[in-house]
């Protein structure tokens, strides 16, 4: 059996009992019967003995079973808590990247700032972004290496193909206006477009989980 619920709904099926019958049986009603083979609640205490008569299996057998689910359930509960931590630390270095590309954008032409100054502030906020990021992705790493999914694989395979993209984009640009100065900015800006793949990714990860 995969889980308790199924394990209880064959048990049940087993002696040809309708939900109505163990329902009326355990004095529960059969919406609570349903919760347990469906693994929205677990069975009371109270109702593991009678439970196990009713099925013919000892309670050693039931709170096995129950052991599992329950360590299951704080499992999946865990990796859920740490997938979305690692997300939010994730959008706050997007965040921060946001608002170094739009500091340096203005801090020059519009607050007329020693460029020295501006390039060193836009380098700190890209700085704070990176260790952000970094932190995130260590801190709140899983506590199990899960097995590469499809949504990986994509999510590299897209990665790849920009980072291509904007390889061949920074060499033209760069050659033809020799601005290689400013250019490097088509990276912080790719790195950008990747933080947030990866954030979107994640956050469907952790739906489908849901």
């Amino acid at each position: 059996m995969n889980n308790l619920g199924e394990r209880l709904f064959k048990l049940r099926r087993d002696k040809q009992l309708s939900q109505e019958e163990v329902a009326e049986k355990l004095n529960v009603t059969r919406q609570t019967i349903s919760k347990w083979e469906t693994n929205q609640s677990l069975p009371d205490f109270d109702k593991v003995v009678p439970l196990c008569e009713l099925y013919s299996i000892t309670p050693n057998e039931l709170f096995i079973e129950l052991k599992k689910e329950k360590e299951t359930k704080k499992e999946d509960l865990d990796a859920r808590n740490i997938t979305n931590k690692k997300a939010l630390g994730i959008a706050t270095g997007v965040v921060l990247y946001f608002l170094g590309i739009v500091w340096i954008m203005i801090a020059i032409p519009v607050m007329n700032m020693n460029p020295v100054v501006a390039s060193a502030i836009f380098l700190l906020i890209c700085g704070l972004a990176t260790g952000t990021i970094i932190y995130a992705c260590i801190r709140y790493k899983k506590i199990k290496e899960l097995k590469e999914t499809k949504e990986d694989k994509l999510r590299k395979q897209i990665s790849n193909v920009v980072a291509i993209i904007v390889t061949i984009t920074y060499l033209i640009i760069s050659f033809k206006t020799m601005a290689w100065h400013l250019t490097w900015i088509i990276w912080v800006i790719f790195g950008l477009f990747a933080e947030i793949l990866k954030l979107i990714f994640m956050l469907r990860s952790s739906n489908n989980e849901k």
